[in-house]
């Protein structure tokens, strides 16, 4: 088939059939290989779900979505590829979704050994460069991508082809888009040196470490950058600065320990590194909305 021909309604519906096989109802489902889930929901979101996007890339087959990291919104739906680069704090909420017609995305983690290996083989003189160091990119899916996602698919019914099959059918997708016009872009998450990988570790010591003091020196020495330069490229990367990523995480850490630990604020709080309840409660009111207390009683009464 011809190289980033478009996609078809047809080749879109057998992914949403597909998809819909695999997550039966509204949720997250693992597939067969590592890294590999089927998402559905069939409601639109009235608020954004607060939570840390992994490096991935999200096939949408159905529905749309918004994305917000910092102050930037994204927003992507049926036929389009979203690919995170990096680990990424987002506020995500399904924007077109229904019963009868349910937002169907098809993730894949991103190893970015794997992707370093094959954009090697992709561009084997040098790898390109490019100038916009976001570490979110959004595009249209091509049919060959498509195509290499409904073979996946189809792969997770018989075990044997998902043992042998599946995982081709995953490099496939990814040399795809390495061949495509975000090829430049997907290619810096296996370059050790580009800038988006330097960050990327830094993100990696962050998720570690969220709650120790943030000391951004430590973090530039990390990356082999000047306090000011690593700043710089952390928030084009990020779209936030390092202070916000890590409050992103210890607030969502803090607001997971509350439903599932059944911790109060005051003892989430210094769980995840806030010496000042006060403070706490603060943050958490601008991050979430409302305060702890009363967010955690309306997600309960939400699940309940």
């Amino acid at each position: 088939m011809p190289a980033n021909a478009p996609t078809t309604r047809a080749d879109l519906a057998e992914l949403a059939t597909l998809i819909s096989l695999h997550a039966p109802y509204d949720g997250v489902f693992p597939l067969r290989v590592p890294g590999v889930a089927a998402l559905r929901a069939s409601r639109v979101a009235h608020e954004p779900t607060r939570a840390v996007q992994q490096a991935s890339v999200c096939i949408v087959a159905q529905g749309a979505k918004t994305v917000g990291i910092g102050d930037t919104m994204y927003e992507y739906g049926g036929g389009q590829v979203a690919i995170f680069s990096i680990d990424l704090p987002v506020a995500a909420q399904i924007t077109r979704a229904s019963e009868a017609a349910p937002y169907l995305t098809l993730r894949i983690a991103l190893d970015s050994v794997k992707v370093a290996t094959l954009a090697a083989r992709v561009f084997p003189h040098e790898l390109p460069r490019v100038s916009d160091p976001r570490a979110v990119y959004i595009g249209d899916a091509d049919v060959g991508v498509v195509d290499a996602a409904n073979r996946l698919l189809r792969s997770m019914s018989h075990p044997v082809d998902a043992e042998l099959l599946a995982p081709l059918a995953v490099e496939e997708i990814i040399v795809r888009l390495l061949r495509g016009p975000m090829g430049a872009r997907v290619a810096q998450i296996g370059r050790d040196e580009s800038s988006l990988q330097q960050m990327a570790k830094a993100v990696s010591w962050l998720r570690e470490n969220y709650d120790q003091p943030l000391d951004v020196a430590t973090l530039a020495a990390l990356v082999n950058a000047s306090v000011s330069t690593f700043h710089r490229q952390f928030k084009a990367a990020t779209l936030m600065s390092p202070l916000q990523y890590q409050k992103a995480l210890r607030l969502q850490e803090a607001r997971r320990l509350m439903l599932t630990s059944m911790l109060d604020a005051s003892a989430a709080a210094r769980r995840v590194g806030y010496a000042s309840p006060s403070q706490f409660s603060r943050e958490y009111a601008r991050f979430f909305g409302t305060a702890p207390i009363k967010d955690i009683q309306k997600l309960i009464k939400e699940t309940s």
